[in-house]
């Protein structure tokens, strides 16, 4: 076994700490590592190498207990794949099964599994065969590829944490080439990399310029290889497509959500930190289907209390930090978009802390303007701290009827939802009449779609062309079908606004979407439950995860105090025992001290231990106290399910 040794995790440095780490009640909140080096004005590189430090600890405990591994490792391994090992299956699994009682059983979502091999055509609509790329750049020389982005902001943190000699212009500068990156062309993100003199970070070579890479794997389906298809990039579009059923089934009510675990496949230039960025994982998505003149919830007064970190739009552009607000005021201040939207957030913060996770490391940010879909009517990214910074882990997004309705332009399906009125109601109607004649001279074999382009225009979209039809006389139009711009003229298309009865109101509902990297939750997590402490001779620091029972991989652990037949006995009828009661457990029988296996189990996160001292009764020990309980044989079973459970705490039995 390897332990490490405390110079590793100087007290005024150590990341997490078993006190500090689980201390909810505590009013003072705990400090990321950059935070604290502050305070006690350590260098700034000082951080960097201990978090480091920190960082290789938890990675080496990980793969030396088989959390995970590289996949393919004995033929080198494959950068951005991993396997889980045991205990990693086993967390992961509690980590699944919670997310299904707290979102799907609870809200009562229709579960679906749907297939990872997609059809070119689905992810056309979506819009991913065109825009789903990343910027990358070559190593003239080798070959070896990279983000642009990734290598640009490197440079520039690296010179505004570590260049003393940089002016404040050129500081000023580098901040706000990090502010506007994600609005970088291609032309301007390769202008900048030549200015700074940028180059390929293992060999110095030059690169060239920065030109899209699709982050899709591609295949084709069937033996003719006549139907191009992709290894899915996400869960979400399964969904989408399945709407009209779902809808059926669902009684045709709104609202409902549909949810989906599954696997899914982004073919990233360069993968690097750990299980942060793979090119497989496996996502937990949520699509709430609502009315998008009703986006309320009834159940939002249950977290409208709720108070934690949020990062509005307005503060980061300020250069303030994240603060807590209370998420019934981010509704009534307008901070958060809509009631459902802010029921989703808050429930993502419980499930969260539930696991494990950090209050005081975990923060809500708005996505700013530049990173908004220009259909979406608010987004929020769940971001956890760990060592290699705050790190996005679920994302929070109003998508408006985006998703819907280009599935249904593509595929000629209504994918809308009716509500019925009591009675007969006049309504202003929006028509549009096309000239299919003028359509068809001007585009020949592409009128039908443009047709149906402009038919499934909605109100505003409609609105603002007749507005550019009569001021200039054309306008650009967009049509799904065919990839790309077309001019649309004024004698092309009438839109006009018509008084109507109707005995129902049809619309294409809006999607509120919660998705889920459980791979980037499930590494917070064990950074956020590790830490190290003495052994009980003080000559080596020993290895902890501090798993709550909810996600423990194991449960308990049991083992005879010594060697000895009757007590060997009696640990094989408490595990019969176990096993009946649905209790993960690990039984060690073998001749090592009794420290030793304690800190075994330890290492692998297992929050109790019995151990048989005798034929009648049995000590429990809590890990993190270390504390101690007796109790009678017949009892241990039931008081080891009432804690991990969740029926009763730890203080409880012990009273």
């Amino acid at each position: 076994m390897r332990f490490f040794r405390s110079v590793i995790f100087p007290p005024n440095l150590c990341v997490i700490s078993s006190r500090r780490q689980f201390n909810p009640s505590s009013s003072k909140p705990q400090e990321s590592t950059a935070t604290h080096a502050v305070r006690r004005n350590v260098p700034a590189m000082d951080v960097a190498v201990n978090r480091d430090a920190f960082r290789q600890a938890v990675a080496n405990t990980l793969e030396r207990r088989l959390f995970y591994i590289p996949s393919f490792k004995i033929y080198r391994g494959v950068a951005g794949l991993y396997d889980y090992g045991p205990p990693g299956c086993a967390v992961k699994a509690n980590v699944l099964a919670f997310w299904r009682q707290h979102f799907v059983l609870e809200e009562s979502m229709l579960e679906v599994d749907c297939p990872c091999v997609t059809p070119e055509v689905v992810l056309k609509a979506s819009g991913h065969v065109d825009k789903f790329t990343d910027l990358m750049v070559k190593d003239e020389k080798t070959g070896t590829c990279y983000r642009a982005d990734h290598l640009l902001k490197d440079f520039c943190n690296e010179k505004l944490q570590n260049d003393h000699t940089l002016t404040a212009e050129k500081a000023a500068e580098m901040r706000h080439v990090l502010a506007v990156l994600d609005d970088l062309s291609a032309e301007e993100l390769g202008a900048k990399i030549k200015e700074y003199g940028i180059t390929a970070p293992e060999t110095n070579n030059p690169l060239s310029n920065p030109y899209p890479f699709n982050l899709m794997f591609q295949t084709s389906i069937g033996p003719s290889g006549l139907i191009p298809g992709y290894m899915r990039p996400e869960t979400a579009q399964g969904i989408f497509v399945n709407f009209k059923d779902l809808y059926y089934y669902n009684g045709g009510k709104l609202p409902f959500a549909a949810a989906q675990i599954g696997q899914a496949f982004r073919n990233e230039i360069s993968p690097r930190q750990g299980l942060l960025r793979v090119r497989e994982f496996t996502l937990a998505e949520i699509e709430h289907f609502v009315d998008p003149e009703d986006k309320s919830h009834p159940k939002y007064s249950e977290v409208a209390d709720l108070e934690f970190l949020m990062f509005p739009r307005e503060e980061q552009t300020a250069g303030q930090l994240a603060r807590a607000i209370q998420l019934g005021e981010a509704v009534s201040t307008g901070i958060v978009n809509n009631e459902t939207l802010a029921y989703f957030i808050g429930r993502v913060y419980l499930f969260l802390t539930h696991l494990g996770i950090d209050k005081d490391r975990l923060r809500f940010r708005q996505h700013l303007a530049n990173e908004m879909a220009h259909y979406a009517a608010d987004c929020w990214d769940a971001e956890i701290e760990c060592s290699y910074g705050w790190i996005e882990c679920v994302g929070i997004a109003d998508r408006s009827a985006y998703d819907l309705r280009a599935h249904s332009e593509k595929s000629g399906v209504d994918l809308v939802a009716h509500e019925k009125f009591p009675k007969p109601k006049e309504v202003e109607k929006l028509v549009i009449t096309t000239v299919k004649k003028e359509l068809g001279l001007a585009f020949k074999g592409n009128q039908k779609m443009v047709v149906e382009s402009l038919e499934a225009m909605d109100e505003k979209e409609a609105l603002d062309m007749k507005v550019n039809l009569e001021s200039k006389g054309e306008v650009e139009f967009y049509v799904c079908k065919i990839g790309k711009n077309v001019t649309i003229k004024k004698n092309m298309v009438t839109i006009s606004k018509e008084k109507r009865k109707e005995h129902q109101r049809v619309f294409t509902p809006s999607v509120i979407e919660p998705s889920f990297g459980i791979g980037r939750i499930i590494y917070c997590l064990f950074e956020h439950c590790f830490y190290t402490r003495p052994s009980k001779a003080g000559d080596e620091q020993l290895s902890v995860f501090a798993f709550p029972p909810l996600v423990a991989p194991i449960k308990c652990s049991v083992f005879p105090l010594v060697q000895d037949k009757q007590y060997d006995s009696v640990a094989k009828l408490i595990s019969k025992s176990l096993t009946v009661a649905g209790i993960s457990h690990k039984i060690d029988i073998s001749g090592a001290t009794i420290g030793k296996r304690y800190a075994r189990t330890d290492e692998l996160g297992i929050p109790f231990a019995i151990t048989v001292d005798s034929t009648s009764s049995v000590t429990i020990r809590e890990r993190d106290s270390k504390d101690q309980i007796r109790v009678n044989i017949e009892e241990v079973v039931s008081v080891v399910k009432e804690v991990t459970d969740g029926q009763s705490s730890w203080s409880d039995v012990k009273m």
